[in-house]
């Protein structure tokens, strides 16, 4: 570069009085976050930056352009499509299909019940049994989910969060059945109860005995699991809620910074633990500004790591997430239009460097997905990975004036929300006084205000509609035969299993919840015993309580 700083300066304000009379389309020209695109970016846009401490290499700090060395050159990303629906048969058939067309990792789905940690004869479950994932209640629909799955061999990922720590014994005492020791086990739990007190909603206990469930997990896996990650710390709720990218960006690193903190509390060695903490993220339909977040929590999480925390293994600096296109993007109108949505998105976390990925299928904002869907959302996946070459090149996109100026825009307005998360004690007590539930519902109104006034467009929705449009997809279905099936199932769990050993187990979990011990081993005991998730759940009610959220205004 022979030009100065200076002299691009002069260039650009040339060029600008140039075009000034130039025609400019009449719209709103800003991110969907709504952060305003300059016409043009030249190397004034990046003039700050320094490619040692900024950029670097892959696989080396600060992970701003991917945390393995030969990145897709070595290894391609692990194919996950989610999937889970009516009885566990239904899903263990499904799950049969998805690995034998190509799937690499499985990505259990749950329905409302179980996410809720209840059995399927609760009267609460009552409408709900199946209908947006799997029903699993007890060891005995586990066992039926993964049979004929040797889980030595495959990677299984659970989205599951209040009661994960009993979705995780009974994948233990499954994998026990078949042989398979924990060491032997990789996978991932999400476990991130924080964005559930954010953004998902779905949540048992108050938040301080959440937490310390969660470092009892840490504890458990780092000694006898240590392919597996006991947390998927999620932005991806964060931003289906209604957030900017930014805001998905901080809260979710300020949720991870809280889940470190904890197990540290509890005596964990940060360089132990934390290789394990994994990420989630959302892949919004804003192209560069999706490429550009992943590459900021990259190094924002190494820098943190390094210089707060002290971490000195490098596994502890790069942050390994999994990413899933935007439910929130797809539309009912037109769904077909959602296949292409969905292939930029998909193209958008591989070039930001994803180490798995999801895409959905193009009929899940009507329903679960049928096979031909979700067959389609998987072909998007190895025809990018196959056919279009953005495997070939590690961060294709790296010394972009645009790339890097946003990914930059990014990691500041990330440090800035740090700011306000620690000026108000922490993440707990900014939960507690709404801070990140209002911050969202703000920036959702905003967006919505954008599509009245089509300042934003949807197509098929707000522009480009078709009128009288007729649904032309096969949806899938849930029979109410479903609920009947898994009532029954938990009353012969019941009648099936030894009453005296379920109770000692109980009793044994109780104990544990009182006095402090970790509970994993305890809710194994209990998994062995056929206790079900809602009589383990109410267990552990008895001790923690339940949480109410507070009213935000």
């Amino acid at each position: 570069m022979t030009q100065s700083l200076e002299q691009f300066k002069k260039l650009k304000l040339e060029w600008e009085e140039k075009v000034r009379g130039n025609k400019i389309r009449p719209v709103k020209f800003t991110t969907v976050s709504g952060e305003p695109v300059d016409m043009l970016y030249t190397p004034e846009s990046t003039a700050q930056m320094n490619f040692e401490t900024d950029l670097g290499f892959p696989g080396e700090f600060p992970y701003t352009r991917g945390i393995h060395a030969t990145m897709y050159r070595g290894k391609l990303w692990t194919m996950r499509q989610f999937a889970g629906f009516g009885t566990p048969e239904d899903s263990n058939s499904r799950y049969h299909y998805l690995l034998e067309n190509g799937q690499t990792g499985l990505s259990v789905a749950f329905d409302l019940p179980t996410l809720m940690g209840r059995d399927a004869d609760d009267p609460l479950s009552e409408g709900e049994v199946g209908v947006c994932g799997v029903s699993v209640s007890s060891l005995a629909d586990m066992e039926i989910l993964f049979k004929g799955i040797p889980l030595d061999k495959v990677s299984t990922s659970m989205t599951i969060n209040a009661p994960a720590a009993m979705l995780l014994a009974f994948y233990i005492v499954v994998a026990e059945k078949q042989g398979v020791k924990p060491s032997q086990l990789r996978g991932t739990i999400q476990n991130d109860i924080l964005k559930e007190y954010i953004a998902q909603k779905e949540w048992i206990y108050p938040p301080e005995p959440s937490m310390r469930i969660i470092t009892d997990m840490f504890g458990y896996t780092v000694k006898e699991m240590p392919k597996w990650n006991p947390i998927s710390v999620s932005g991806y709720h964060i931003r289906e809620a209604g957030s900017t990218a930014s805001q998905e960006l901080a809260f979710t690193l300020a949720d991870g910074f809280a889940y470190v903190e904890a197990g540290m509390a509890a005596g964990l060695n940060v360089d132990e633990f934390v290789p394990q903490i994994s990420f989630f993220f959302n892949s919004h339909i804003d192209f560069f500004e999706e490429i550009a977040k992943y590459r900021a929590a990259r190094r924002i999480w190494a820098r943190r790591m390094k210089e707060k925390y002290g971490a000195k293994n490098p596994r502890t600096l790069a942050l390994r997430f999994h990413t899933q296109t935007a439910g929130c993007s797809l539309t009912a109108q037109q769904p077909e239009n959602n296949i292409v949505r969905t292939a930029y998105q998909a193209l958008a976390a591989v070039l930001g460097g994803t180490q798995s990925l999801h895409t959905n299928s193009m009929d899940e904002t009507l329903a679960l997905p049928s096979e031909k869907a979700v067959t389609i959302a998987l072909r998007t996946q190895q025809i990018l990975a196959y056919e279009t070459g953005v495997a070939n090149t590690i961060d294709p996109l790296a010394g972009s004036y645009f790339i890097e100026s946003m990914t930059n825009r990014l990691e500041a307005e990330a440090e800035s929300y740090f700011v306000k998360i620690e000026s108000l004690g922490g993440v707990i007590p900014a939960i507690e006084q709404g801070f990140f539930q209002r911050e969202i519902a703000e920036a959702a109104y905003r967006y919505q205000q954008e599509l009245d006034r089509k300042e934003k467009i949807i197509v098929g929705v707000n522009e480009f509609v078709q009128e009288d449009e007729q649904l032309s997809i096969p949806i899938l279905e849930i029979s109410k035969e479903v609920e009947t099936k898994q009532r029954t199932r938990v009353a012969e769990v019941k009648t099936g299993r030894s009453e005296a050993d379920a109770k000692k187990a109980i009793s044994n979990l109780l104990a544990a919840a009182r006095d402090g011990s970790n509970l994993m081993p305890e809710l194994i005991n209990a998994t062995r015993a056929y206790v079900t998730i809602g009589e383990m759940c109410d267990t552990l009610k008895e001790v923690f309580g339940v949480y109410e959220e507070p009213v935000v205004f």
